[in-house]
């Protein structure tokens, strides 16, 4: 006697009830990383875990959750390559950014979108109602990110003059400040 369509349709339904299994599994197992995921909203208070770079930042919620916030409208150059003329700036920005909020409470103000693409917060800071961004501004340690339209920009964008004409950090370098307005002539192109 032939079992060939026999076995076809028994391997067929132990395929659709493995898939049906996993997909059950799978679900369950997103629902409950959904459940444990750390919510942010403006107005919370936070600590500092660790600066990621010049503009993200690792921190910590009450209920020592940790999330990652992404500086809103601030755009700091990369740490490395070490021989890059950038990097010491992208250094510097993170070594403020450490220095200003270790240790101490910091409000959130989230933007409208309050996630980027990479599951980052995006939100402007406050230590001491002092703007944790316009500090790197006006020091010439980060850049607008003028990319993405936001309700502080013409403040950031002032202060990013004001750096530029008094040659503060990153200005008082002309190939890195050459390097700058190329990132800004770009960002400027891509919100239009």
């Amino acid at each position: 006697m032939y079992r060939g369509p026999t076995l076809f349709w028994g391997l067929v339904t132990l395929l659709l009830v493995a898939s049906l299994c996993f997909g059950i599994g799978a679900e369950h197992q997103r629902l409950q990383t959904q459940a444990k995921e750390a919510t942010l909203a403006t107005g919370d208070l936070v600590q500092l875990i660790q600066a990621v770079d010049g503009d993200t930042l690792l921190v910590k919620l009450d209920g020592d959750q940790t999330v990652t916030v992404r500086l809103l409208g601030v755009k700091a150059f990369p740490t490395i390559p070490d021989k890059d003329p950038v990097s010491p700036f992208g250094k510097a920005a993170m070594a403020e950014l450490e220095r200003i909020l270790r240790d101490r409470p910091i409000r959130v103000m989230l933007h409208a979108t309050p996630k980027d693409r990479h599951g980052r917060f995006l939100a402007e800071l406050y230590v001491d109602d002092q703007n944790v961004s316009l500090n790197l501004i006006r020091q010439g340690l980060a850049l607008v990110y003028s990319a993405f339209p936001f309700a502080s920009m013409s403040l950031y964008l002032r202060d990013q003059e004001l750096a530029r004409s008094e040659r503060k950090g990153l200005w008082a370098v002309p190939e890195v400040a050459q390097r700058a307005d190329l990132l800004i002539r770009q960002w400027s192109k891509e919100k239009q």
